[in-house]
């Protein structure tokens, strides 16, 4: 039978991997199966307007710039009638606390509730943060009539003496995008690079053509402001969303999508909303399925659940940053033993590792999955965690030659 060849990164030389073509059939067949499941699953999905409308939920959208400003005057203008007509100066805030959050199963993602709080500046509780709330809707207000974009840190030295913190801005940030009823990437406050992908696909960066296959090992960063990318295209079967850098780097240098051609994107952690923001553009132009490869313990999960299912701190804009039908494909608590990970190369479980794990078994899109909550329940009563680059003490290509290739081949995530 007639084989191709793909050229791999080995170290500092370069190999030649000889891949039969009925091999890598057989692996993508459980990813084109998922594919099938999929397309009809989301046919049979309703929208979200659909279910927001049914019920009191708040979702934010899209706004271009001379939406928010003039959004931002008409605040302006019942905050000036209000202190006319003897009121006081006050903000009425959608609220985001936790109590104002609920998991919607049908839309598989968190949403923030219709409740609302009022942050007077005559009140000495408020007073500080209705101040920082008025600084921030002026600042952006200028942004974009300016038509510019910034990052929070800009925006925080724009009034350090005000802010004192950045965490400060950062939070009254999210409450003016609720306010306001838009994204927060409407409000042209970027976040820096921290997102990269490489891989079987194509795009366009603010217009210059990008071949992310011809990225080097480094891959291309993912732009903060992602609205610059257009024309997504490619030939990747599959996403393989990655948790840490180290793991994107060897799989980037292995050419593991030249193996099995796929799209590799990392965060390089927790999630910034650029990278979501890309996972989700690139799911919806190219209809391909996600795999999930991240940490054996609880925060793996919760970085994952992110992605998912939004966070909270977000929760708001969850209709456009999250991807919910990501598949969990390692490395998973029963992996442990059933690859003879070595007992050295596990890590005990500390006391918030379980108290983590033991939340998480709460969180509604975990308890909705039984083959979630088997592999959770099996890290606490184990006590057991491990990272990706365990596999590592088989050998430093064991993940992108041994470990990957039989999950694929197998069909193996959950």
């Amino acid at each position: 039978m007639k084989k191709f060849k793909v050229e791999k990164s080995s170290g500092t030389k370069k190999a030649k991997v000889d891949i039969s073509p009925s091999v890598l059939k057989e692996t993508l067949k459980h990813v084109h199966k998922l594919c099938e499941e999929e397309a009809a699953k989301s046919s049979d999905k309703l929208s979200s307007r659909t279910y927001l409308a049914e019920e009191n939920y708040r979702e934010v959208k899209e706004m271009d710039k001379d939406e928010v400003k003039e959004a931002i005057e008409q605040i302006a203008i019942r905050c000036a009638q209000a202190i006319m007509s003897g009121e006081g100066l006050s903000f009425n805030v959608p609220s985001r606390a936790a109590s104002n959050q609920s998991y919607h199963p049908e839309l598989d993602r968190i949403i923030l509730k219709s409740a609302f709080s009022t942050r007077p500046l005559a009140n000495i509780a408020t007073t500080r943060k209705t101040a920082i709330t008025t600084r921030i809707l002026e600042l952006i207000h200028g942004v974009v009539s300016k038509g510019i974009h910034v990052t929070k840190r800009d925006l925080f030295y724009n009034d350090v003496k005000l802010f004192t913190k950045q965490v400060e801005s950062d939070c009254v940030l999210e409450d003016v995008a609720t306010m306001i009823g838009c994204t927060r990437t409407s409000l042209n406050v970027v976040a820096s690079d921290k997102g990269v992908v490489v891989g079987c696909i194509n795009f366009r960066d603010d217009g210059d053509y990008i071949d992310c296959t011809k990225m080097g090992v480094g891959g291309k960063a993912i732009p903060g402001l992602v609205d610059r990318i257009s024309d997504i295209s490619g030939t990747g079967q599959f996403v393989l969303l990655i948790e840490k850098d180290a793991s994107f780097t060897r799989l980037s240098e292995d050419r593991f999508y030249l193996q099995y051609p796929c799209i590799i994107i990392t965060a390089k952690g927790q999630p910034d909303v650029a990278t979501r923001l890309f996972l989700k553009r690139v799911k919806s132009a190219l209809k391909i399925p996600i795999l999930g490869l991240f940490d054996s313990d609880p925060y793996g999960l919760k970085i994952l659940s992110v992605y998912m299912s939004g966070s909270k701190n977000m929760s708001y804009d969850s209709a456009n940053l999250t991807t919910s039908d990501i598949k969990w494909l390692g490395v998973r608590p029963s992996d442990l033993d059933r690859y003879k990970v070595p007992k050295e190369c596990r890590l005990p479980m500390t006391e918030q590792d379980i108290k983590t794990g033991k939340d998480l078994l709460k969180e509604e899109f975990i308890k909705k999955n039984p083959s979630w909550v088997k592999e959770l329940e099996l890290m606490l009563r184990t006590k057991e965690k491990a990272e990706i680059q365990a596999l590592s003490s088989f050998g430093f290509q064991y993940l992108t030659e041994e470990y990957l290739p039989k999950k694929l081949r197998e069909g193996d995530w959950i």
